[in-house]
């Protein structure tokens, strides 16, 4: 049980959803409650693109976009989240743009001091490279963790013009770091054309298995659901959600698009089958609003880290006293 009463985001049939808090849903402040469960982190750092650069405005585009939202109640898990968890918005990671290891080290420690009594993590990207900073972070706390990764793309290549640490290498580093239990992660929405059919081979010596994108036309959501699941086990999970894991035409603010994508709605589909009461911290990552058209992706990015909080809200219902 909670000793204070959960304090909510504000509430929108009294103060106009685009006034109020800036924060993302328009959540408290981390120093304005005594305790919480989850935090909102945002982690503007974008120093690891290959393509387009902007993910740096993720954070502050996604939580303007979570003005659009309607908290209070989610219909179809069931589950008013903010009244189950005492959520909060621990504001942004100040990331040097200029040195990605120390970038890093950065969402390291934040993300670090957040959690510190194991409370839950949904950092907001940045692009993809500051998962590693957060995965770090995560496994101080719960050991290695089952990752379940949302993305057109693998994440694990080696390196890209000799750098080792960028938004297409993470989930190499964090295999070879041993952030990762072995043979327990998964990648679903893969798709679009590689470097090197090798680059399938190699995935799969990390310890990843692989859903792509088309296999989901034959597979449908509850096999998909179901394969994730029993890949991960019982494990505890990490969620790793690159925006352009949808087609194009549902996001097409990110660094770099991929035609063939899944719909808004396969994705919370997706998404609401993942099992929560292991979700341990998530991401959401490569929002690039420059990029973006009347806030399209910049809902998704928000849409998806509200998906994810109902989730863990779910999880902690299913898994009485484990509260913090």
């Amino acid at each position: 049980m909670h000793e204070q009463p959960i304090i909510g985001p504000v509430d929108g049939t009294k103060v106009p959803r685009y006034a109020g808090a800036p924060t993302f849903a328009r959540l408290p402040r981390i120093d304005e409650v005594s305790r919480y469960d989850v935090a909102i982190l945002g982690a503007p750092f974008d120093g690891g693109v290959s393509f387009r650069p902007g993910a740096r405005f993720g954070p502050s585009s996604i939580r303007q976009a979570s003005r659009h939202l309607r908290p209070a109640f989610h219909p179809d898990l069931g589950v008013s989240p903010f009244r189950v968890l005492q959520a909060v918005d621990a504001g942004d990671v100040p990331c040097n743009p200029f040195d990605i290891d120390e970038a890093l080290q950065q969402i390291d420690d934040a993300a670090s001091e957040v959690i510190e009594r194991q409370q839950k993590l949904v950092t907001l990207g940045g692009d993809h490279t500051i998962a590693l900073g957060a995965l770090r972070a995560v496994v101080k706390k719960h050991g290695p963790v089952a990752l379940i990764h949302f993305d057109a793309h693998l994440d694990t290549w080696d390196s890209y013009f000799g750098a080792d640490r960028t938004h297409g290498t993470v989930f190499r580093r964090a295999y070879e770091e041993g952030l990762l239990i072995p043979e327990s992660s998964i990648h679903v929405g893969i798709r679009g054309p590689l470097y090197d059919s090798n680059d399938l081979v190699a995935d799969v010596g990390f310890g990843f298995s692989v859903i792509r994108a088309g296999d989901f036309d034959r597979l449908g959501a509850a096999e998909v659901v179901g394969r994730a699941r029993e890949r991960v086990g019982d494990a505890p999970v990490y969620l790793s959600v690159d925006i352009d894991v949808l087609d194009p035409a549902f996001a097409p603010g990110t660094g770099t698009p991929e035609m063939g994508g899944f719909t808004s709605r396969e994705l919370l589909a997706l998404l609401r089958g993942m099992p929560g009461e292991q979700l341990v911290a998530a991401d959401v990552v490569e929002v690039s609003p420059a990029y973006d058209h009347a806030e399209i992706t910049s809902l998704a990015g928000a849409t998806v880290a509200y998906e994810i909080m109902s989730l863990m809200a779910g999880g902690a219902l299913s898994a009485p006293g484990a509260l913090s």
